[in-house]
């Protein structure tokens, strides 16, 4: 229950940042190209939540930026020069939306290339693996081991799902959650799929959002825990695989790994995003969103926001397109 209330809690904020966004005065429509760079400019400086942890200097960014806007700019140009200064956030809740456009930042090409399906499918799965809701898995290593594919948090981890596989697998030395190139999505989902990994009520992590104009002015941290699931679980070792392109509630699953003594995160560091993000519009109808909350780990540092890293690193060899090393590791670490 207490689960729900800080959910809520931090639902109602987003909520809260949505209304402010959607009663933007009609009056005010512009097409004004400065007009439109100070309110994004303005809008990122009270409410971005990233500023200090990634030493921003944004008043720069507004100096060096609004150098490049002038009366009779195209809209292309427009939006170019506001994409490229939100992609200074480095941060892929960060977008701006036009009608011809979608900026993006791309944390994913940070990192090495670490994953790739097809090997995954030819070399360690059978040819008609089991395909449970959102999961592809099977047994491999001899039937020792379960392994598991979460390519996309959509919100539809369905219990039956997991009765399904936790079962079929509960005979197993361990289980590998690939969470590789998981860009997120549903963050209810990082809590049916933990609650099946505990046995007692368990703190993952904190959040607290930004309440004040000033880069360091946010709530109090609110917990986040998980609560055993009333059915099947599993308690042996999981070993979670992850990379740069491990984002969002991805990256949320990662951090909360750390609070679980049976799981463990095997590959690169993932690509971070523990900001929830949110947004609105400009006065020349485009839309735009970014990070207005923290994820902080249990002694309430907020630096994973870069990203989580793996307690067993681990990489590929494109050298040898029949191995994942990272899979390879994992199987070493479970037997």
């Amino acid at each position: 229950m207490k689960r729900i209330i800080h959910l809520s809690y931090i639902v109602v904020g987003l909520l809260f940042f949505s209304c402010e966004s959607a009663l933007f005065d009609a009056e005010n429509e512009s097409k004004d190209p400065m007009k439109n760079f100070d309110y994004l400019w303005t809008q990122c400086d009270e409410k971005y939540a990233y500023f200090d942890l990634k030493g921003i200097n944004w008043d720069d960014v507004k100096v060096r930026y609004s150098a490049k806007i002038y009366d009779g700019m195209s809209d292309d140009s427009l939006f170019k020069v506001l994409g490229s200064m939100l992609n200074e956030l480095k941060d892929d809740h960060t977008n701006l939306v036009s009608n011809f456009n979608v900026s993006s930042y791309g944390v994913l090409r940070e990192g090495k290339d670490n994953f790739d399906w097809r090997i995954v499918e030819d070399n360690y799965l059978p040819r008609r693996f089991y395909q449970s809701g959102p999961f592809s898995h099977d047994f491999i290593a001899n039937g020792q081991i379960g392994y598991i594919r979460f390519p996309e948090f959509s919100g539809t981890v369905d219990k039956k799902n997991m009765d399904f596989m936790l079962d079929r697998y509960k005979d197993t030395k361990g289980l590998i959650l690939d969470l590789r190139e998981n860009g997120g999505g549903a963050v209810t989902d990082v809590f049916e799929l933990l609650s099946r990994f505990v046995e007692t009520k368990t703190l993952l992590y904190y959040v607290r959002l930004k309440n004040g104009k000033g880069h360091n002015d946010f709530t109090e941290p609110q917990e986040a825990y998980v609560e055993p699931y009333d059915g099947i679980r599993y308690t042996k070792p999981v070993a979670v695989l992850v990379d740069r392109g491990t984002f969002s509630a991805a990256s949320f699953t990662s951090l909360a790994t750390k609070a679980l003594p049976n799981v463990f995160l095997v590959g690169d560091t993932t690509g971070g995003g523990l900001g929830l993000p949110n947004g609105g519009q400009l006065p020349n109808g485009w839309t735009y969103r970014f990070s207005i909350s923290q994820g902080l780990t249990l002694d309430k540092n907020n630096s994973f926001e870069n990203g989580v890293p793996a307690d067993i690193p681990a990489s590929f060899d494109w050298t040898n397109l029949k191995r994942d090393e990272i899979i390879d590791r994992a199987i070493d670490e479970l037997l």
